[in-house]
């Protein structure tokens, strides 16, 4: 359904140009929930907001995105904004999104009667299904944002999300600054929704309970893409290892260092100098090595590629 290939965006800034998506390729299947994770920072957010074309003036785009056979880089405004919401919706990740001087009932119906010009009513009949569907009282949709707990506004944005029937989801971060209870709640509400999804999310406990198959972002790039379970029980990239550790659950065991800067990352692999499997080939930009369903960019499997030819 949708085809990243080779994205690169970059930020001229004061100090530079910041590669905050840099030749970033994936593919997302029909149906399937596909999460990318990583550390705030990684780059993650700005590649949705580059599927959308929602950056800034100062963004500098490269690549492809496919959707649908139509490259979305190529489309004018006009054709993204019938594409936003309709085809393609999102789920911001700030609550902060929700207008408080409109009910949520209206800002939930108001993507059908702009993208289908529909009634007011019929919008709101479709709006009361979806929030039957969420666990939202319907007499709620003439409340307004702030008269909403946390967890209920997330419900109410993942329903503007809906409300359209859109045929790709885009969820950045929604679990953001909510409690475990309240967490457990919306990995209910997710697994109910039966849509073609890319999730944005730093919480792997949330990304080991929903996704078919995870991406790992580093410093920009994807560095592994691989079917959840294969991910969460034998992770292939010391980043992804380092991830996992990190979990209460497996020891609580932090990367050393930090993320380098987007600015000036190192050369070669960018994750070499937090890594304790670096090489002297690291210092060069490693490959995408594919095994079997799974993909990793790393010279460790390169090497071991190498030696099982070499026998």
């Amino acid at each position: 359904m949708l085809r990243v290939e080779n994205l690169k965006v970059h930020f001229k800034t004061e100090l530079g140009i910041v590669k905050a998506v840099d030749r970033v390729s994936f593919d997302l299947r029909e149906g399937e929930k596909f999460t990318l994770i990583g550390e705030s920072g990684s780059g993650k957010s700005v590649l949705a907001q580059a599927i959308l074309r929602l950056l800034p003036e100062n963004a500098i785009v490269a690549g492809k995105i496919i959707f649908k056979n139509r490259n979305i880089l190529e489309l004018s405004e006009r054709e993204m904004r019938k594409l936003r919401g309709k085809e393609i919706a999102w789920i911001p990740q700030s609550q902060n999104s929700l207008n408080p001087v409109l009910s949520v009932g209206f800002q939930c119906a108001e993507p059908l009667i702009e993208h289908f010009k529909v009634s007011k009513r019929r919008a709101f009949s479709r709006v009361f299904k979806i929030f039957k569907f969420l666990g939202i009282e319907s007499k709620k949709a003439k409340n307004y944002p702030h008269q909403f707990s946390g967890g209920m506004k997330q419900r109410v944005l993942v329903a503007m999300g809906l409300s359209a029937e859109p045929e790709l989801l885009i969820a950045d971060e929604p679990t953001k600054g909510l409690d475990a209870n309240k967490i457990g709640q919306i990995i209910k509400i997710f697994k109910k929704i039966n849509k073609t999804m890319l999730i944005i999310t730093h919480d792997l406990r949330f990304a080991d309970k929903l996704s078919d198959r995870v991406a790992v972002m580093y410093c920009g790039e994807v560095v592994e893409i691989s079917p959840a379970k294969d991910f969460f029980s034998s992770p292939l990239h010391p980043y992804s290892k380092g991830l996992l550790d990190s979990l209460p659950s497996r020891g609580l065991k932090p990367i050393k260092g930090f993320q380098p800067s987007m600015i000036d990352s190192p050369k070669g692999c960018k994750f070499r100098e937090r890594c304790e499997h670096s090489i002297e080939a690291c210092k060069k930009t490693p490959p995408v090595i594919t095994l079997n369903d799974r993909l990793v960019r790393c010279w460790l499997y390169a090497k071991r590629r190498e030696i099982e030819k070499n026998v």
